[in-house]
């Protein structure tokens, strides 16, 4: 596997442990709003699937600037990933996805007319993970960078920028 396509799968392996990610948008009022989305589908390609309300400000910010991004974060573990989203109204696809659970933000159900999808194409990425193994090996490295009044240097396990 090329070096590449290792930091894809890096990307993909680290975030497809999350539930939950920050999707950030342009408000057009040159200002960012994030607010945590569940995942409702997460493909290799880093591409993703959220559930939404069309009454909700994202909607109207999406449409302004398809341009969003995802940050997913845990104590040693942090992705972001760049791309283009995109409502999608379609019904089959979202009673595909729909969990019951779900009533809770959506209390209309399935055929709540104002659900949608958010559909968000992936175009880069970049992960930090210090977790398990990676973590061990950066503490070494900061220590023995620390000593030798360096920084610590990173493998791809670690560290990448991801072309999606």
């Amino acid at each position: 596997m090329d070096a590449s396509s290792q930091k894809h799968e890096n990307l993909y392996d680290l975030i497809s442990d999350f539930r939950t990610a920050m999707l950030v948008t342009n408000t057009g009022t040159n200002a960012m709003r994030a607010r945590p989305m569940a995942v409702v589908d997460l493909r290799r390609d880093a591409d993703a699937l959220f559930m939404t309300s069309l009454d909700s400000p994202k909607i109207d910010e999406i449409e302004h600037d398809h341009n969003v991004l995802l940050t997913f974060q845990s104590s040693s573990q942090f992705a972001s990933v760049r791309g283009i989203a995109h409502v999608d109204r379609d019904k089959k696809l979202i009673k595909q996805h729909w969990k019951e659970s779900w009533k809770v933000w959506f209390p209309k159900g399935v055929d709540d007319p104002s659900l949608a999808l958010i559909s968000f194409d992936a175009k880069e990425g970049e992960y930090w993970d210090n977790a398990g193994v990676q973590g061990v090996r950066y503490a070494f490295e900061a220590v023995k960078a620390y000593m030798q009044g360096e920084t610590p240097k990173t493998d791809e396990k670690q560290h990448g920028k991801v072309a999606l």
